[in-house]
């Protein structure tokens, strides 16, 4: 598992100020996706535990109001385990602060079953489709794409949408 880059204050991926890392490595390659650089499984840097470490202290400030996992793809099944692990780790660690991920899957298709869904609180899922963009939207680049709440949707066992 790789990762691509982390940024210590992100503004533009989720509420408030937050901890962003982005995987490495997509299947999707959507046409003109906002982070080409991170579609190549092989580029970036290796994601250790040292790796989950360095984010968790990043997190470590009252400002911080969580993390956000992008990619590339972070659910991808090369990815999927270690983004779980951290965000694992990031909720036992901060449990009042969230976790978001954006993924190309779908969640009721193909994530809601798996490990790591129980540690993220609200997942954007769906691939970015070029003709359904607008820089309108919030947290997503195309109407098609949904923004969980992953918690609630598990629960209710329906898809039920985050409300900010």
């Amino acid at each position: 598992m790789r990762y691509n880059k982390i940024r210590k204050m992100d503004i533009s991926n989720g509420p408030g100020v937050r901890v962003s890392i982005f995987m490495q490595g997509c299947c999707f390659n959507c046409k003109n996706c906002f982070n080409p650089e991170t579609h190549d499984f092989n580029g970036g840097k290796l994601f250790t535990d040292e790796t989950i470490a360095r984010v968790l202290e990043l997190a470590d400030k009252d400002f911080i109001e969580g993390l956000s996992i992008l990619g590339g793809e972070p659910l991808h099944p090369k990815n999927i385990e270690a983004s779980g692990k951290l965000a694992k780790a990031f909720k036992e660690k901060y449990p009042n602060k969230s976790v978001w991920v954006w993924t190309g899957f779908l969640f009721d298709r193909d994530l809601k079953d798996k490990e790591a869904i129980k540690y993220i609180d609200v997942l954007v899922d769906g691939q970015f489709e070029e003709e359904k963009y607008s820089p309108m939207l919030k947290w997503k680049g195309s109407s098609n794409q949904r923004v969980i709440d992953v918690q609630k949707s598990l629960k209710e066992n329906k898809i039920i949408l985050f409300e900010a």
